[in-house]
């Protein structure tokens, strides 16, 4: 939360840009979890200037030294400029949903395929 409230970002905002469920950030916080190791790899994906000490311990400093100045909160970037980074990170996020229910959707029809041929094997 401190870095999303640094970068200009809403909870919505981050958690779109990491990829994460929409309300991730603030259910990990309302119910104190801890974040997954999935989930600190995407976050150093897309904030790299981020200390990854300090993301897991909340120890140090929070940007690795020299990085202060490359975040341009997402507040401060113009209404249309913030609206094509939305509309481009819901894309993408769209795009993941459909890849995986393609894979889903195949793994489910190869169950069903499995489970046939083994019924027709016993009968």
């Amino acid at each position: 939360m401190q870095f999303i409230k640094y970068a200009g970002l809403s909870a919505r905002q981050f958690d779109l840009s990491i990829g994460a469920s929409n309300g991730y950030t603030l259910r990990m916080k309302k119910n104190h979890a801890s974040i997954g190791s999935d989930v600190i790899e995407n976050i150093l994906k897309v904030y790299p200037q981020l200390n990854v000490v300090w993301l897991i311990t909340g120890e140090g400093q929070m940007l690795k030294e020299g990085e202060e100045g490359l975040i341009l909160g997402f507040e401060k970037l113009p209404q249309e400029k913030q609206t094509e980074i939305e509309q481009i990170i819901e894309q993408k996020i769209k795009e993941r949903q459909e890849l995986e229910l393609k894979r889903l959707l195949k793994e489910v029809t190869e169950e069903i395929e499995r489970t046939r041929q083994q019924s027709e094997g016993d009968g």
